[in-house]
C-alpha cells in the first residue's frame, strides 16, 4: 500500500494516477475525497495535516508514503504531524517534495525540518527538490486569454523550469524502486528559462505575440499583502523572487534523466500540452 498526501494536487494526482495504472495499491489522501479520480486499486480517503486522528487512520496499513504538503509556513507542522503517524504505522519508506535550494542558508526555509527529520529516523527515505513548475504560469492564463501582459517579477532571472508530470513520473519510479535511498534529488527541466523566454514560447503556440510587464518587488510585496497572504508565505515569496532576479536559481541537473532514462520536458511542451488554457474564447 503506498500512501499519497496532497492527492488531488497538480504532482499528486499525476502520482496517483501512474501508480494505479501501474497496478499498486494506492491510499490517496485529501480532505475533499470526492475529487479523488475514480481509478483500479485507488482508495480516496479523507485526512487532514491538523488533525492527527485522521492522519493515523490513513497511514495505518500503509508501507510507501508519499509526501506532498502545499507551500506556506505550515509545512514544517504538517510534515512533523505526517512523518510522526507514519513511523508510528510503520511505513518503511517515504519520499517527501521538498524544494530547490534546500538547506542553503536561506531564510524562512519551509522543508529543511522535515528532510532533517528523515535523515535522522529509520525509514528509508528519499527527497525530491524541484525547481519551478511550468504550471506555476497557469497564472498568467486570465491575461493571456485578455491579450494583456503577463506580470514579471524576475526581471531577466533564469530558472531550470520543470513540467510537474516529471516530478510526478521521477517520485513513482523512486517509490516502486530501489537505488535512490539516502539521496535528495534536485530536480531541473532541461534548461534555463525566464519569464520573457516563457512568453515568447506561449506566444508562438498561439501564434501572436505575448508581452511581459516588469513588476518591482516592493509593488509585488504589496500585491500579495492586499491579497491578504499569510505574512510568512509572502516574506518567503518576495525572497524567492529576489533570489531569481539575482542569478540565484540558474541551474540545472541531470536527475530526472537519471531516474528516468529520458531528458525533462521542455516548457515548449508543457505549454504545447496545455494550450486551450491560454486561448481566448
Amino acid at each position: 500500500m503506498i500512501l499519497v498526501t496532497g492527492a488531488t494536487g497538480t504532482v499528486g494526482s499525476e502520482v496517483v494516477r501512474l501508480l494505479a495504472a501501474r497496478g499498486e495499491r494506492v491510499r490517496a489522501m485529501t480532505r475533499e475525497p470526492s475529487k479523488v479520480e475514480a481509478l483500479p486499486g485507488v482508495e480516496a480517503v479523507r485526512g487532514d495535516f491538523g488533525d492527527h486522528e485522521s492522519l493515523a487512520e490513513v497511514a495505518r496499513g500503509a508501507e510507501r508514503l508519499f509526501l506532498l504538503t502545499a507551500p506556506g509556513p505550515w509545512v514544517v507542522q504538517h510534515d512533523e504531524a505526517m512523518l510522526k503517524a507514519a513511523r508510528a504505522a510503520g511505513v518503511r519508506k517515504v519520499v517527501k517534495v521538498s524544494a530547490i535550494g534546500t538547506g542553503e542558508d536561506k531564510a524562512g526555509d519551509w522543508h529543511l525540518p522535515g528532510e532533517r527529520a528523515l535523515r535522522e529516523g529509520e525509514m528509508a527515505w528519499t527527497v525530491l527538490r524541484p525547481s519551478s513548475f511550468a504550471s506555476n504560469s497557469l497564472s498568467w492564463a486570465p491575461q493571456v486569454r485578455a491579450g494583456e501582459p503577463i506580470p514579471n517579477m524576475f526581471g531577466k532571472g533564469t530558472q531550470g523550469v520543470i513540467d510537474p508530470r516529471d516530478v510526478a513520473e521521477v517520485a513513482v519510479r523512486v517509490l516502486t524502486s530501489d537505488g535512490h535511498e539516502g539521496s535528495a534529488l534536485t530536480l531541473t527541466g532541461p534548461e534555463l528559462v525566464g519569464t520573457r523566454d516563457m512568453a515568447e514560447v506561449l506566444g508562438k503556440e498561439l501564434g501572436r505575440t505575448v508581452e511581459t510587464v516588469d513588476v518591482p518587488l516592493a509593488v509585488y510585496r504589496e500585491q500579495l499583502t492586499a491579497a491578504g497572504l499569510d505574512p510568512g508565505f509572502v516574506e518567503i515569496a518576495v525572497g524567492g523572487a529576489k533570489l531569481v532576479t539575482e542569478g540565484g536559481n540558474a541551474r540545472l541537473t541531470g536527475a530526472v534523466e537519471q531516474v528516468l532514462g529520458r531528458p525533462p520536458r521542455t516548457f515548449a511542451t508543457w505549454a504545447h500540452d496545455h494550450r486551450a488554457a491560454f486561448a481566448a474564447g
